[in-house]
């Protein structure tokens, strides 16, 4: 498991629980010596005890050496550098059969998915995504939880994989559509900004639930256009997702999202942050993207007019009420609500 923050750390913490032999991978070698000796992850998980099975090291050319299975937990913009350092650390007769990302966003120069990334710099490699409903800390205290794993190649190898993560409390479901979970784990962190600002100003139970069925409609609009298939995004990746990161209090992207629609300023939360809101550099990501594609969007054009235009929430929610009418039905994949 490659990164040490609180994802990183909790799924490195239900595998080692799992008796899957894990070695989780941080940034810096100092981290790996502070959770050594504290059997605990307190910049970014404090609280959760480290299994003793679980090893911890900043020398990836070792944990490389045997592993089968390599897990990515980084934040967008790191993820393709750690793959340079995997390619580069990886032997001749290394047994890596599958890489997964764990990351919920999208590069923002390329706009390639993170599977794309790492298929990018690791050709020849089986990649895959893991995501879903999943909170750092609930993973690590072992509550329930239900995830998918989508992969670009579906073989055996992977459904072995999907044997040794799940458990009683931990249920791995497989797609073959890696597109459409990647798009949902990243979108889904833009509209929980959304669903922060209507906390922020405080609009009530009817907006949040106006927003949420109108977020995952442009999440189905969006994805398809992008190559997705509809199902995906009523699943796990999609819906799921969408809704626990939406509700969740402790949602980065939700919270961040109320911070701004409570009279916050955009450069004063993004100042000195040790945490990532995905969901910023996602906002920008994807309205370029569709931009690009011509792809209305207009719950994702707002936010992004709020974080990158200094728009106001209460003129970006005007916006939206004031659009023109509309027939709710099944919407094209390109056509515009």
């Amino acid at each position: 498991m490659i990164g040490a923050g609180a994802w990183g750390t909790a799924f490195a913490t239900h595998l080692a629980r799992r008796g899957q032999p894990t070695t989780l991978v941080t940034r810096r070698p100092e981290h790996a010596l502070a959770m050594q000796q504290a059997r605990e992850n307190r910049d970014y998980l404090a609280g959760i005890a480290l299994p003793e099975n679980l090893l911890l090291t900043a020398d990836l050319a070792a944990a490389l050496r045997d592993a089968d299975v390599v897990l990515i937990a980084s934040p967008s913009h790191a993820l393709r550098q750690w793959c340079e350092q995997i390619r580069d650390a990886l032997s001749a007769t290394s047994p890596l059969q599958l890489v997964i990302s764990l990351v919920k966003g999208i590069e923002n120069v390329t706009h390639l998915r993170p599977s794309q990334v790492m298929a990018d710099v690791l050709p020849g490699r089986n990649v895959a995504t893991l995501t879903g409903p999943t909170n750092a800390a609930e993973v690590a205290r072992g509550l329930p939880a239900a995830m998918v794993l989508a992969a670009a190649e579906t073989n055996a190898f992977v459904d072995r994989v999907q044997a040794a993560i799940s458990s009683a409390t931990l249920r791995l479901y497989t797609s073959d559509d890696l597109p459409g979970a990647e798009y949902g784990a990243c979108l889904k962190n833009i509209y929980a900004i959304a669903a922060g600002l209507c906390d922020g100003q405080k609009l009530g139970d009817n907006t949040r639930a106006a927003l949420l069925t109108r977020a995952l409609s442009e999440m189905v609009r969006v994805g398809e256009a992008l190559g997705a298939q509809r199902e995906t995004f009523y699943g796990l990746s999609g819906f799921g997702d969408l809704v626990a990161t939406c509700h969740g209090q402790w949602s980065r992207n939700r919270e961040f999202g109320q911070f701004i629609g409570e009279g916050r300023t955009v450069a004063e939360l993004m100042a000195d942050r040790i945490t990532v809101v995905e969901g910023y550099r996602s906002t920008k990501a994807f309205h370029h993207l569709c931009d690009q594609k011509s792809i209305t969007a207009p719950i994702l054009a707002e936010v992004y007019a709020i974080l990158y235009e200094e728009k106001k929430p209460a003129a970006a929610l005007h916006a939206l009420m004031t659009r023109e009418l509309k027939r709710e039905s099944g919407e094209p994949s390109s056509g515009g609500r």
